[in-house]
């Protein structure tokens, strides 16, 4: 039996050892034609007191940004049931047109941003699973059938990490989220869509099986509740690497950034209400300067800043515009 138990034991530990070296040793090829992005959320420039409409105008205009990702948040675009209001959307979708930039449409209940999940009021009070999966199915086939036939729109991203469990959200449903993603591809074949899923925590595997892209987060440090604890996650790039081309070389799918942390990552989940000095513990200059490297290295060629808002802010009721002014090193070419 301890003989049986020691070679188990150094299995495992070889086991170990490959993992380790498949996903920590070695550097990624250089990426070349990297295309920079910024998620922009007008519920977080208003928690941050901004005026979201400039905000999200600089983005385009000061910035350069010519690859947006927006979220339909389904409180603010139905608020009372079977009453539609689009037209904070249709603007966003509308200067996005104007300069020529490309969108990737996040829907669904999970959009991003604390509390993750958006349900209506009058959908988290109806108490029932089934009412409220119906009434997000009519949602959904609203938002789709309204902007399929926009040339701005190049994917929807169904949900925002729907496979891992963060934010003050019902329990997750694997099967509910395959049918809102049958749902939106009978609706609209001529785009991809989009499943994200932790960068750090996952290796994106169900991600890939359900969406036709994998979405991945990159952040570097971050408050971990768990532990009551600012962590840097020790990870190289090369891990994010070997993970896409696996991804790519099973499912035949391509992996991009759909959130590169740009932001603090506080205590408190509202960065208007976390002192500055607690907000440059997890994001300064240097530590951007070293995300946006970071990213660099990990091959990959597609990413999306998240934290634009803040920057902006930072940059406005701060006055402190440096990482405002080193972000638009990233798009010089488009102002």
């Amino acid at each position: 039996m301890e003989v049986m138990v020691r070679k188990i034991l150094f299995v495992c530990l070889i086991l170990f050892l490959v993992f380790v070296g498949y996903f920590w040793i070695g550097s990624a090829p250089e990426a070349r034609d990297i295309t920079w992005g910024v998620n922009f959320s007008q519920k977080q420039a208003e928690l941050l007191g901004l005026d979201w409409q400039e905000v999200y105008a600089t983005l385009l205009d000061d910035l350069g940004a010519r690859d947006i990702k927006l979220a339909a948040y389904w409180d603010l675009i139905e608020p009372i049931e079977s009453k539609y209001d689009f037209n904070d959307l249709d603007w966003q979708i509308q200067k996005a047109e104007e300069k020529g930039a490309k969108a990737i449409l996040v829907i669904g209940t999970k959009t991003g941003r604390w509390p993750e999940c958006h349900a209506p009021e009058w959908v988290r009070s109806q108490n029932s699973k089934i009412k409220s999966q119906n009434s997000l199915v009519e949602y959904i086939k609203k938002v789709v059938e309204r902007y399929r036939d926009n040339k701005t729109i190049w994917a929807w991203q169904v949900e925002n990490e729907p496979l891992f469990p963060f934010g003050e959200c019902p329990r997750r449903d694997k099967e509910f989220l395959k049918k809102e993603i049958e749902l939106v591809k009978s609706l609209d074949q001529s785009r991809p869509v989009i499943i994200s899923d932790s960068g750090e925590f996952s290796f994106w595997v169900t991600a890939a099986q359900l969406g036709d892209m994998v979405s991945a987060t990159l952040h570097r440090k971050v408050w971990f509740r768990e532990i009551k604890s600012y962590i840097a996650y020790p990870i190289r790039p090369v891990f994010y690497w070997r993970k896409a081309e696996l991804i790519k070389k099973i499912f035949a799918k391509e992996v991009i950034v759909g959130e590169l942390q740009a932001e603090p990552w506080c205590q408190i989940f509202l960065l208007g209400e976390c002192p500055l000095e607690e907000q440059k513990k997890t994001m300064n200059l240097e530590r951007f300067k070293k995300n946006i490297e970071f990213a660099k290295k990990t091959g990959l060629k597609q990413f999306y800043l998240w934290g634009a808002e803040w920057a902006y802010w930072m940059k406005k009721k701060q006055n402190q515009p440096e990482i405002w002014n080193e972000a638009q090193k990233l798009w010089k070419n488009n102002i």
